[in-house]
């Protein structure tokens, strides 16, 4: 069934380049971000095992392929094997090794890593630090905070760190070089020079060079292959691949559907990434496992669990995909138009379109005027609610879709959501302790954009979409951190009512100022609105650091009766 050998990292990646190791179309794409790739040879430097490879031999020339992340060559003229466990691992090593970036979703992203020269001895203390790696999205999925940082701390943990993303700030240091240079340069000098080392009697030299050798050993790294013998069939090769990462729970159950659909259906996953991008050129950039091929999932068999593709026939799939995708544009564009809602970062939870979306299909896409009104009530308000964060999101996504197979309407569903969270007014009570992660400061955006908020220098509406430095949209503590840190705890000081929305530049002016300091200052300019917009109590005596948790109560209370205003407005 399966021959195992040995094969260097070397050796794997010449075979990428060359064309001769290729990505069936039931893999899933490159999504390793560049904190797993350090991750992953700061393990391969400390002599850790990094796994095993699975390969399929095959000769099969009309097998549907999908491109790697990495440039390869397109006519290999021997038989090809396929990569079926590996891909993360095997490209962020090549993009890497190689000094080239990786394709994601038709643009080019590099993975630039630091090697600290200077790294402590002690490799087994391991040292982690949260970064924001090339393929990060500013913004993306939520709000920006201001910036906070402990800059001496962070500085110190990074010393302790043999392999960082690379940043402006460190490459400037002296110890810190480019991982991808000591790969391409087998001299050392050039390093050497660069960390200050000017000859042989230098003590640091030796354990300089040494750990040179050692970082460019990893490309002599042995990967244990199991290849699977040409004689399998490519249904046989796909029940394998589903089977090993099942029990390995490498994939998402998404990746395990897309692998099955896709070896039903050959050739099918370009027309599910096509209509994935037409969503995000809309604005809305939804994953295509568990929200577009889920949504498939649910107008094929009424029901959300990806456990049923293995029944379902090349002839349904097709079909539910064609409708499936005229039901999600009916949700996205009845969530733009009717719900004010443009962005999927203002979204608890992707799964509020697929209910709309399947309501859709149900009801033939006509609605009365009433009918309309209730399905934006009640999307706005399960998503301020979280309906689909309490618990098991597919048992409770489940229960939604059989009212709607039943033929009942919006009514049940906010019996449903009333079972669920008890009162369907929000109360100040329910806004204590929660902080931007919570869904309703989401629907808070939402409220103070429908009631006309303003930047406060500008005076530019805000909105998610705003573009520049000067303008894009931060939410800014109106008590700065920085003075009552040391008076409240974490949690009160980012409370949901400490919170607002205003433009990078205006936050940056701003910075650790007192309300009290600087609100007369935009009083005397744009009078009170700026801050009635935003449900901003503006008494004097709430101003003041020892009145705090006063002001936080006060605010909550305006807050709720903005929410409720503006949920049942729509």
């Amino acid at each position: 069934m399966a021959k195992k050998i040995e094969e260097s990292v070397d050796e794997l990646i010449s075979e990428i380049e060359r064309g001769a190791v290729r990505l069936p179309e039931i893999q899933r794409r490159y999504i390793w971000n560049s904190t797993r790739v350090r991750d992953l040879f700061d393990s391969l430097y400390r002599g850790y095992p990094s796994g095993t490879i699975l390969l399929w031999e095959t000769d099969d020339k009309e097998l549907p392929l999908q491109d790697m992340a990495i440039e390869q060559q397109q006519d290999y003229p021997y038989s090809t094997r396929l990569l079926l466990d590996g891909q993360q691992r095997l490209t962020s090593l090549a993009a890497v090794i190689r000094g080239k970036p990786v394709i994601v979703k038709n643009r080019t992203k590099p993975i630039d890593l630091l090697f600290n020269l200077e790294h402590p001895d002690d490799l087994d203390i391991v040292t982690e630090v949260h970064e924001k790696g090339p393929e990060a999205k500013k913004g993306e999925g939520r709000l920006e905070d201001e910036a906070d940082a402990t800059e001496n701390e962070l500085q110190k943990r990074l010393n302790r760190m043999t392999f960082v993303v690379a940043t402006k700030k460190l490459e400037r240091l002296p110890q810190w070089i480019r991982v991808s240079e000591v790969f391409k340069n087998n001299n050392d000098t050039t390093f050497l020079r660069q960390a200050g080392v000017k000859d042989f009697d230098d003590p640091k030299y030796r354990r300089y060079t040494d750990r040179l050798a050692k970082l460019r050993k990893i490309r002599e790294y042995a990967y244990r292959i199991d290849a699977l013998d040409r004689a399998l069939s490519y249904n046989e090769v796909t029940e394998i691949f589903v089977r090993v990462n099942s029990l390995g729970a490498k994939l998402r159950g998404a990746d395990l559907a897309l692998a099955q659909i896709t070896a039903k259906w050959r050739n099918s996953l370009e027309k599910f990434e096509k209509f994935r991008d037409e969503c995000k050129k809309g604005g809305f950039d939804l994953d295509l496992g568990s929200v577009h091929l889920r949504n498939m999932v649910v107008f094929a068999t009424d029901k959300s669990r990806f456990g049923t593709v293995r029944n379902l026939s090349k002839e349904t799939l097709q079909k539910s995909w064609r409708e499936s995708c005229q039901g999600m544009e009916f949700a996205l564009n009845f969530m733009r138009g009717n719900a004010g809602l443009e962005s999927p970062a203002l979204l608890a939870s992707p799964f509020v379109l697929i209910a709309v979306a399947y309501f859709g299909k149900k009801r033939d896409y006509s609605f009365s005027t009433e009918e309309a009104k209730q399905l934006c009530y009640w999307s706005l308000l399960a998503n301020a609610k979280g309906r689909y964060s309490r618990g098991s999101s597919e048992t409770i996504l489940d229960e939604d879709l059989a009212i709607l197979h039943r033929g009942e309407g919006v009514s049940k569903l906010l019996e449903q959501l009333h079972r669920q969270v008890g009162n369907l007014q929000i109360t100040s009570e329910e806004l204590e302790g929660r902080d931007q992660k919570s869904a309703l400061f989401k629907t808070m955006f939402l409220a103070f954009c429908a009631a006309g908020a303003k930047d406060w220098r500008s005076n530019i509406n805000i909105g998610k979409s705003l573009q520049g430095n000067q303008h894009r949209l931060q939410f800014h503590h109106i008590f700065p951190q920085a003075k009552i840190k040391d008076i409240y705890t974490s949690r009160e000081v980012n409370d949901i009512a400490n919170l607002c929305f205003i433009a990078g530049k205006t936050n940056r002016q701003i910075r650790d100022k007192e309300p009290k300091d600087y609100f007369p200052e935009i009083i005397d300019k744009n009078g009170l609105a700026p801050f009635e917009a935003q449900c901003i109590p503006t008494e004097e005596r709430l101003l003041n650091r020892e009145n705090y948790k006063e002001f936080l109560r006060a605010r909550r209370i305006l807050i709720a009766a903005r929410l409720n205003e503006f949920l049942e407005g729509k």
